[in-house]
C-alpha cells in the first residue's frame, strides 16, 4: 500500500482493486449518490492505473477501517489539483475537512501545484459550507451544466491559489 500523506486521525493511501467495492457503494449510496457521480469498475480501475489520477483511501487510523475515498486529477503542466469527489461514510465528524485540508496541504507542499480546484452542485449546502470554511474562493457557477434524470443542475467552482492557501 502506498501511503500518501497523514492528519491527525486519518491516514490516506492509494486505491486498490482491493477497494474497489468500498468505492462503488459510497457511490452508490442513497445519501451521496446525488451529489458524486458513480464510476463503473473499469472506469476505476483505469483511474488506479493512470499517473495523473489519484483515486485514494481514507483510513481511520486507530484501527484501519475505511472511512471514504478521494478522486482526484492532476495536471502536472499547469501545476493542477481538481478534486473529483470526496465521499465519507460517517459524516459530521470533521473527516471531510481534515481530509481536504490534509490533501491540499499535500498539494500544495509536496505536488508543488499553484491551483487547487473543484467544482459542487449548488444544492450540496454541506460541501459548499465546507469547501467556504476551509478558505475556497468561488470562482463561478455553470449554468445548467449538467443533465440529472429530470433537470439540469447548476455548478459551483471553488478554487485555491498557492499564494492564497495558508498552510505552507
Amino acid at each position: 500500500m502506498n501511503n500518501l500523506f497523514t492528519t491527525d486521525r486519518l491516514l490516506i493511501r492509494s486505491a486498490d482493486e482491493n477497494d474497489l467495492k468500498f468505492i462503488m457503494s459510497l457511490e452508490q449510496n442513497e445519501e451521496n449518490n446525488q451529489f458524486v457521480f458513480q464510476g463503473t469498475v473499469e472506469e476505476h480501475l483505469d483511474e488506479i492505473r493512470d499517473e495523473n489520477i489519484f483515486l485514494m483511501i481514507i483510513e481511520d487510523k486507530s484501527n484501519h477501517h475505511p472511512a471514504g475515498f478521494i478522486l482526484a486529477g492532476i495536471n502536472r503542466k499547469s501545476d493542477i489539483v481538481e478534486l473529483r469527489r470526496i465521499v465519507i461514510s460517517e459524516k459530521n465528524m470533521g473527516l471531510g475537512k481534515e481530509t481536504i485540508s490534509g490533501f491540499m496541504q499535500y498539494c500544495f507542499k509536496e505536488l508543488s501545484i499553484n491551483r487547487f480546484w473543484l467544482d459542487v452542485f449548488t444544492d450540496n449546502h454541506a460541501g459548499i459550507h465546507l469547501y467556504r470554511n476551509l478558505g475556497m474562493n468561488l470562482d463561478g457557477v455553470l449554468r445548467e451544466s449538467y443533465k440529472s434524470e429530470n433537470q439540469y443542475r447548476n455548478q459551483m467552482i471553488f478554487s485555491m491559489l498557492r499564494k492564497e492557501f495558508s498552510g505552507l
